[in-house]
């Protein structure tokens, strides 16, 4: 039998569509779910293109992986995720039952598996989910990190080329 794959194979994996969402101009992230040491879906950031709030990386992974599962439930999944998830993300991973979370970047603006509150290992909700961060989370921060830096020099230039031309007029 093959040697299971380890968490930083599989958060390897989520870089990959992190990349997707990226070319889209997407932010950056990216999420697998992964049974039984086995690749069950994928997504990544599509808020933007599909005019959808809800489109994150782990609501996509998550919908498509209830499809190929048939199960609403995602009993024994983990979630491998670029970022820490946001609470919408965060209760959908309650409500999907997914067993583990493993996330790279922790998000301290919105992230809610540690960093601003814990959603999910609330004990009054009626699952927990286990949560390991910080696995890349320096390729993972890195690749955030740099979308916004080239997203601030392109309004940065657009800014300028704007002056330019009204001060050619």
């Amino acid at each position: 039998m093959n040697e299971p794959f380890d968490d930083s194979y599989w958060m390897e994996q989520a870089l990959l569509y992190a990349k997707q969402a990226e070319q889209l101009n997407e932010i950056p992230v990216g999420a697998i779910v992964v049974k039984d040491n086995q690749l069950v879906s994928a997504g990544y950031n599509r808020s933007i293109t599909d005019n959808d709030p809800s489109a994150h990386a782990e609501m996509i992974a998550i919908r498509e992986a209830g499809k190929v599962l048939n199960n609403y439930r995602l009993i024994d999944c983990t979630l491998y995720v670029t970022l820490e998830p946001c609470s919408m993300c965060a209760g959908l991973l309650v409500h999907s039952r997914i067993k583990r979370l493993v996330f790279g970047a922790a998000d301290a603006k919105t992230g809610s598996a540690g960093s601003i509150m814990n959603l999910l290992q609330e004990p009054r909700l009626n699952h927990q989910v286990e949560v390991f961060g910080g696995i890349l989370s320096e390729q993972c921060g890195n690749a955030i990190s740099d979308f916004f830096k080239s997203r601030r020099a392109q309004i940065k230039a657009a800014k300028k080329a704007a002056r330019d031309a009204a001060d050619f007029n």
